[in-house]
């Protein structure tokens, strides 16, 4: 990894406009905006005025960090953590064109370091410690630098006895960096057990897509799991095990509401109702926290 240390530089800055839908395959040039689930077309400014969700079939279109921000925290209270943090080349990787080319183009497009985002916020006046994935870059894939990213987050969490809320979207570990890809998932397991340790919150908020080895570790741990409707959920997409059993799934399957169905998750939050849902388990979990801590100073005594 390179660029050691922290940076804080506002979001906005670095990737367009905090409203310029991002959806793959799913934004018409324009004024339009087609959703990908019912086909529908609708004005671009009235999906965004509805955070970016389908007026005809409730389909949550895929957020940039920056939307996501807008939403969820209060106003200007972002400050970024380990912005500088890049990714080397461990394996000297090349396949259609070498993986530096891929990691520098996914900077391009996002304006990111990489594939996770982390920083502080407060949430409706409760100060968290705040990840985001972009599945805009690379997948939202998880290499080294994430889960250092992750790691790093975690450490100031606890030294600043904050919760912490991550939202995921990814495909998974990062094919690229190989086997050190795969160790982040244990790393973050690890670091998610000191925070628990520590008495601190982890709440989890798995949006589409949810997959693989991010899926597999950080995204199921949370004290809390939160689904945005309809996310696709699960460890291997639903293509790849057809393809393996030579089987039709069934309608819905690893959608967040199946999983919610199965008891895998929590709760499934629409968006409109998502930054208060947070701010309430917080303030809850928060409260909690510091009941446990008290009693066991007073134990101690």
């Amino acid at each position: 990894m390179k660029g050691e240390g922290s940076g804080a530089r506002p979001p906005a800055a670095r990737r367009g406009a905090a409203s310029a839908p991002s959806d793959d395959a799913a934004a018409d040039p324009g004024l339009f905006v087609r959703c990908p689930a019912c086909k529908e077309r609708s004005y671009r400014k009235d999906v965004e005025r509805r955070l970016n969700v389908c007026a005809s079939c409730g389909h949550h279109f895929r957020l940039t960090v920056e939307q996501r921000l807008l939403i969820t925290v209060d106003r200007g209270s972002f400050v970024e953590l380990d912005a500088s943090l890049a990714a080397s080349d461990p394996l000297g990787w090349v396949d259609q064109k070498p993986y530096p080319e891929r990691v520098a183009a996914a900077r391009a497009e996002t304006g990111h370091g990489d594939a996770l985002v982390t920083g502080t916020a407060t949430i409706d006046e409760v100060p968290v410690a705040l990840g985001i994935f972009d599945f805009a870059f690379m997948g939202g894939s998880m290499g080294t630098v994430v889960g250092e990213k992750l790691a790093r987050l975690i450490e100031t969490a606890i030294a600043r006895a904050l919760p912490l809320v991550v939202f995921t979207a990814s495909g998974g570990a990062r094919m690229q960096e190989g086997t050190l890809s795969l160790f982040q998932m244990a790393k973050s397991a690890s670091m998610l057990t000191r925070l628990r340790e520590a008495g601190l919150p982890y709440l989890c908020v798995l949006t589409d897509p949810t997959t693989g080895g991010v899926a597999a570790s950080l995204a199921m741990l949370g004290d809390v799991q939160i689904a945005e409707p309809h996310a696709l959920i699960g460890f291997a997409g639903p293509r790849v095990i057809e393809q393996t059993i030579h089987q039709t799934l069934p309608k819905g399957f690893q959608s967040a509401e199946m999983v919610l169905e199965h008891g895998l998750i929590d709760m499934v939050v629409p968006r409109r109702e998502l930054r208060d849902t947070l701010a309430r388990l917080l303030r809850v979990l928060v409260r909690g926290a510091a009941v446990q801590a008290a009693r066991a100073d007073s134990s101690r005594v």
